[in-house]
């Protein structure tokens, strides 16, 4: 093991995170009542020019209104680009006037490192002004090729950045990708076309103490292409995905939730390497298949989040 180690920044239950547009309350109280884990409320791409000013008005009201915390969510907001300007009013007015209801900030299309420093700078300096007790995550969503290609700099970058979310969409649009439905396979292609970003980004997550999050599944009418989607990025290391309809919430709960059999098994190679241990063996064997070190580390992160979602359920 390498001397320079990157632990986890911050461990949240992300398996579903559901998109939910400021512009539309209804949803916003529905969301409130879902059993989703997650919930970013979103100023960008799901809300028209001319309503941006009146959906942080609604994200404002829903999160002081609501006790988010209480129904057992973990509530976010993805703000407009960088590259607009409705971004700094969308930082200043919701974290001044909700901030303390709020667990983390979305980033959209970030680009370079500094997309994630300018954000950083507008929050830090509104907390210390308005005498926070809890800091603000930051999410960082790589959907551009140039996010892709400074993925690892991204992720490395000091700060309060905690997760990477892919955006298929929008990434398909940057490298002019021939897709058929937003996070769906093109059949041209020889296999899964997402594997290699989803892959990049979840190894740059890991090796820097992040979370990696997988974005949206379009069709959700076809939820057995969705089911397909999630494992392949679960097989990666992905550790939850978006739902933009609240069908695909439990689909992604069932998907990211380690099964029984799983949390029983992680459970006897942790008793099997301390039995081992106190006999001074480094290694042990269980249902005839060896287990050391390595068994142990995977052991437990079957185990954090099934401990995780035994305290969300209480």
């Amino acid at each position: 093991m390498s001397y320079t180690l990157h632990p986890l920044k911050k461990q949240r239950l992300q398996r579903s995170e559901l998109a939910v547009p400021g512009s539309n309350v209804s949803m916003i109280e529905k969301a409130a009542d879902s059993d989703v884990d997650y919930i970013f409320l979103d100023l960008e791409d799901a809300v028209a020019p001319p309503e941006k000013v009146q959906a942080r008005k609604n994200i404002i009201e829903a999160l002081n209104d609501i006790d988010w915390k209480a129904k057992g969510k973990t509530m976010s907001i993805r703000i407009n680009g960088l590259d607009t300007h409705y971004m700094y009013r969308d930082v200043v007015d919701i974290v001044e006037q909700a901030g303390q209801h709020l667990d983390t900030i979305l980033v959209p299309k970030v680009g370079v490192p500094a997309d994630m420093y300018t954000v950083e700078t507008i929050v830090s300096q509104i907390e210390e002004s308005m005498g926070f007790t809890h800091q603000i995550g930051l999410e960082a969503l790589i959907e551009t090729a140039l996010g892709m290609a400074n993925v690892e700099a991204i992720a490395a970058a000091p700060g309060r950045i905690e997760a990477m979310h892919f955006g298929v969409a929008d990434y398909a649009a940057s490298n002019r990708a021939r897709t058929v439905v937003i996070g769906g396979l093109n059949p041209d292609y020889p296999g899964d076309q997402w594997h290699y970003a989803l892959s990049r980004m979840t190894v740059a997550c890991r090796a820097y103490g992040l979370r990696a999050i997988d974005g949206p599944f379009g069709d959700f009418s076809d939820p057995d292409s969705f089911i397909l989607a999630a494992k392949r990025g679960a097989a990666l290391g992905i550790e939850g995905k978006w739902a933009i309809h609240p069908s695909q919430i439990e689909l992604a709960n069932q998907v990211f939730s380690p099964p029984e059999s799983e949390v029983t098994r992680a459970r006897r190679i942790i008793e099997e390497l301390r039995k081992a241990e106190a006999e001074g063996k480094g290694a042990a064997s269980l249902d005839g298949k060896m287990i050391d070190a390595a068994s142990e580390r995977m052991a437990n992160n079957v185990l954090t989040v099934a401990d995780a979602i035994a305290a969300k359920n209480g």
